[in-house]
Formats: C-alpha cells, structure tokens, sequence
C-alpha cells in the first residue's frame, strides 16, 4: 500500500489519509446529493471549501480521539477564491487547499465558479492529484476547466461534482462532457487512490461509493 491514501465518498467529499492521520474534505448532509448515502465517517480533522449543506456537513463527521495532539503530516496552504463568475455575489466565497506532504502536492479545488488569478494559477503549477469540479453550472463550465487543467498541467486530475448514472444534480454536466473535451478518462472500478502506486499522468475517475 501507498504512503498516501485518497477516498471519494462521492460529490466532493474524499478522505486523505497518511501516517495514521485522516482530513474530511467537503462532507455532504444526510440526503442532499442525489444517489449518495449519508456519511458516517471518523477523522482527525474536516476542513470544508465553503458553507453550503452540500460541502459543510461536519457533524457528519466524528473527530478521534486524541486528534488535537496527533502530528499532521500535511502543509496546508489555502487559496481564496470565487464560487461564481461575479467576485461572490452570486454563490459567495470558495477555498481551494493544496496538501503537501513533502512528496506529493494535493488540491483539493473546492466549488470554484472562475479561472483563477495569475498569482493563483502560480500557486497551483506543480500539482501531483488535483480533485476538481467538471460538471459545471455551480462550479467552472467543463470546458473552461478543461482550459485551466491544459495550463495549470496537474499530473493526475480527479473528477468531483459531476452528475452520473444515478447519482447527482440533474443540473450539472455528466463527466462524458468533460471527457469529451478533455481527451478521455480512465475509469477505476474503486473509489480509492494509494500513492505512489496510482499515480498516473491523465484524467483517472474513481468508481462513486453508491447508496
């Protein structure tokens, strides 16, 4: 198994794990994505993008014991950022966090609603996982983020907030749009990532944890 673990609960909800230390990112409330089950998940930490009931459901997740004393193994660094196209009116404020263990560099790229600045777009080169937003309507359209991804270069990029068989907004974009624009995309049969061992150049979807 990898030094890093990355799990999708589904939307925009993933676990990284390392050292015997877990961060929440973005848990969802009981019933508020469609095809999602509720999340009943244990962590040392949650960190959430922005307060929408979608991104911000921390009681849904039970802090360990002894947390506050455990050594994180990641730097955080947060990038404030927009939710829309209009500098926040529309949907407010968005945090995309970058984790970087030393080794690998994670964004975790929250609800953005617009490219990012020159100094943000600086701030994201070198991006080994990058989990990001494809469906569109609330988030970046699925070609501008096709436009970023092309300039920002992540190594991996992982598809969140994306509506599939089954499961998510009807008004958001399945991820075949962004696949179509993007080059095409490696399915996974597991919603899991262990680096280094999965670690790959290209777009890779992790199978969405159902019911």
């Amino acid at each position: 198994m990898g030094k890093l673990k990355i799990t999708w609960h589904g939307h925009s909800c993933f676990t990284l794990e390392e050292e015997g230390y877990s961060i929440v990112l973005d848990p969802f409330e009981d019933g508020a994505v469609p095809g999602f089950g509720n999340l009943r998940l244990e962590a040392d930490q949650v960190l959430c993008s922005h307060e929408h009931f979608d991104h911000n459901a921390v009681q849904c997740v039970k802090i360990r014991e002894g947390a506050a004393s455990k050594k994180n193994p990641f730097r955080i660094t947060e990038i404030h950022s927009w939710h829309d196209d209009a500098e926040g009116t529309k949907r407010g404020s968005n945090i995309i966090r970058v984790y970087d263990d030393g080794e690998y560099r994670i964004a975790h790229m929250g609800d953005i609603g617009c490219p990012p600045t020159a100094e943000q777009k600086e701030a994201l080169k070198g991006i080994d996982v990058m989990l990001m937003p494809v469906g569109g309507f609330f988030t970046m359209e699925p070609e501008d983020v096709c436009a970023l991804v092309g300039e920002l270069k992540p190594r991996m990029l992982v598809p969140m907030h994306y509506r599939g068989s089954g499961f998510g907004y009807d008004v958001i974009a399945p991820l075949e749009k962004y696949a179509s624009l993007c080059g095409g995309v490696m399915q996974l049969d597991r919603n899991e990532l262990s680096l280094p061992e999965d670690l790959q150049s290209g777009t890779v979807a992790l199978a969405p944890p159902l019911g």
